[in-house]
Order: C-alpha cells, then structure tokens, then sequence
C-alpha cells in the first residue's frame, strides 16, 4: 500500500497490547483501590461483605492509626534504620567496588563470587545465629546489639552490603579509566580521583544501590520481628499491633499501610530516572 511504513504494526498487535497494558493496569491498581476505600470505611463496613462503592466515607481511621498504636515511634526507628543501613551500605560498597574494579589483587574474582554467592542462602539461615552472636557480644563486652537500633542496621547491612558492591563494580567497570588517569595527572590521588571523578559520573548506579537497600531495610519482617523490642519496633513488625485478640482494625491497617508506603513511592518516584540508568548500566558490564 503506497504511503505504508514499512515498520507499522498491524492493528490487531495494537488494539492486543492496549488491551493487555489496560488489564495489567487494572490488575495492579486494584489492590491500591481495595486498600485506600477500605481505609476511609467505619470498622463496621470494612468486617462485613466488600463493597465496591463505599456508602460512607470517613477521615476517622487516619486519624486513630497514631493513637491505636505508637505509629510515629515505629516510624521514626523505620526511618532512622533503614536510612543509617542506606548510608553505611552505599559508602562501604563505593569503596570496595572501587578497589575491586580499579586494581588487580590475589584473590579479586574470589572476592566478587564470595559477594555475590552470600545472596542466594536464604534470611532464616542466619537468624540464629545473628541472634546467638549479638546475645554474646552484649553479654561479653556490655555493648547491647540484640534489640537495639544499632544491631538492627547492622543486620540489614550484612544483607544490602554484598549486592550493593557487586551492583557497583559493574557500573564503576563502565566508566572509563581515563577520567581517574587524568584527575591525578591534576594531583588528586586515588581517594581524591574516586570522590571528585568517579563518584559524581557513578550517580546513577548509586542511586540505584541507595534505592535497593533502603527498600530492603525499610519492608523487612522477619529479622525485625526478633532483634527488637518495643522500644525500637520498626513499622513492619508495629502493623501488627492494630490486630488485637478481639478484634483486628483493618481500615487503620490499610490507612497505616498506605502512610508508610509513601516515603519509599516518593523517593522512587524522584529518582526513578536516576534507578532506571544505574540499573542498566549496572546489567551491561
């Protein structure tokens, strides 16, 4: 057909992708819309049989989700963990991937696969024995690991650590050696190359390693719902203090849920241009 591109899909192709893209659509905002109409239900219309459209709405469970439960606490810990295991694990894996990805040493490639293999035993192997070790420590040395804020950071950094420096390596492999050669040809040395060069051009895959371990601090259950107490609760393990032995308050689970949700959709929402590039230069090594 004269004036056809060569390249156009056929119709059919299309109207199928628009309709897969419109049910995956609904398919993952579903879940969202059964969550924030349950949370502006009274308690009485949440227990009883689900209705697509709510008959009344209230304000009321976000406002008794602080009050039910020490909420802003648990937040405040969520928040003050999962951003010292973010800092820790992004500084601590800068520099490893950096040496890893800039020289050659006895032991490099053991080094890297050791790193990377840590990831694929599961979290429940090492409970215990993290438990064990941090009720020694404290009982040893007086330095109270076991239900404090600081054992819980470092737990979550032995977790986000490894894949964060393998994820660096990759990303530092590809920026180019002769951005560093050139910053010591102005004086700077290796530290002075990898703070004023290299760091400012690994952006991106920095962001993406900041992302990855906060988020894997910020939604973790298991080891919090042990190395804790009810001083240092993060929210993951807190949301369970809305289901008491008489009653669970599931519009202020959902109001709860959707509060602590928006700090991780908000930050991944501002760098997600940053997440998609160091993520894939990351892959690309």
């Amino acid at each position: 057909m004269a004036g056809a591109s060569p390249t156009a899909l056929p119709r059919s192709f299309v109207l199928a992708r628009r309709v897969f893209l419109t049910l995956l659509t609904a398919f993952v905002l579903l879940p969202v819309y059964v969550m924030a109409s349950s949370s502006l239900k009274p308690l009485q219309d949440v227990s009883g049989r689900f209705r697509w459209l709510p008959s009344g709405l209230t304000v009321r469970p976000y406002l008794d989700i602080w009050k039910t439960v020490p909420l802003a606490e648990y937040f405040m810990n969520s928040l003050i963990v999962a951003g010292s295991a973010t800092v820790l694990s992004v500084v601590v894996a800068i520099l490893a991937a950096y040496a890893v990805s800039r020289y050659r040493f006895r032991g490099r490639r053991v080094f890297t696969v050791t790193v990377l293999s840590t990831q694929m035993f599961p979290g429940i192997l090492f409970l215990l024995p993290l438990f064990l070790i941090f009720v020694n420590v404290g009982n040893t040395t007086g330095v109270a690991l076991y239900g404090s804020r600081g054992g819980l950071i470092l737990t979550y950094l032995t977790f986000s650590l490894p894949f964060s420096i393998w994820m660096l390596i990759g990303y530092l492999d590809s920026v180019p050696r002769d951005l560093d050669e050139a910053a010591m040809v102005d004086g700077c040395g290796p530290l002075g190359a990898l703070l004023r060069v290299v760091v400012p051009a690994a952006v991106p895959g920095i962001v993406a390693v900041a992302v990855y371990a906060f988020m894997t601090a910020w939604g973790e259950v298991l080891f919090a719902s042990v190395m804790t107490n009810d001083s240092t609760r993060t929210l993951s393990v807190g949301l369970q203090g809305y289901a008491t032995q008489n009653d669970v308050y599931w519009n202020q689970v959902m109001a709860a849920s959707l509060v602590v949700s928006v700090p991780v959709v908000a930050g991944f929402l501002l760098l997600q241009r940053y997440l998609v590039a160091g993520l894939t230069a990351g892959a690309v090594k």
